[in-house]
């Protein structure tokens, strides 16, 4: 009892649900959303007392609580844009937008892109969101804790005041 487990590719959440059964300390780490098979589901479907996998062998009853936090998106909010749209003229509206923003990584030269939009708009929608998705800078898809304090991200007290705590800033 109390080892730390990390699992840094949480998907469904197996294994930290193990862990949870076993009174394991945890620490799970996931970018993708699942649905109903989200490791969030599952940890609350153990805390109410689920009954699969060791369930039997460790005589869970249930109980316990875990922590979640969310990183705050930067231009991860324009993939999911991008993912949403199902037209050219709303894509070319989204590569407007970005142009103008440090979004679209230092290799890329936005006017190119204008000069040749012709090319662009000769692609699949489907290749056109892929382009999209490339050319964005993948260093800015989260907000840093470095720039926490920064204005325009509009982070709340509250979620300052965790940061911090997790860095030992408090």
């Amino acid at each position: 009892e109390n080892d730390f487990i990390l699992d840094f590719h949480l998907g469904s959440g197996t294994t930290c649900a193990v862990a949870h059964k076993m009174r394991r300390r945890y620490i799970g780490i996931e970018q993708l959303n699942y649905g109903k098979n989200d490791s969030i589901v599952r940890l609350n479907n153990v805390i109410k007392g689920d009954k699969s996998g060791i369930s039997k062998d460790v005589d869970w009853q249930g109980g316990g609580s875990f922590t979640y936090c969310e990183l705050t998106q930067h231009n991860a909010n324009i993939i999911d844009r991008i993912e949403q749209v199902d037209t050219t003229e709303a894509l070319k509206s989204i590569f407007q937008e970005i142009e103008k923003t440090d979004f679209i990584t230092y290799k890329i030269k936005p006017e190119t892109i204008n000069e040749n939009i012709h090319e662009f708009e000769a692609l699949t929608i489907e290749e056109q969101k892929q382009f999209l998705i490339a050319i964005l800078d993948k260093n800015q898809l989260y907000v840093n804790y470095s720039e926490i304090e920064d204005e325009d991200y509009q982070i709340s007290e509250d979620d300052k005041k965790l940061n911090k705590q997790f860095y030992g800033e408090v």
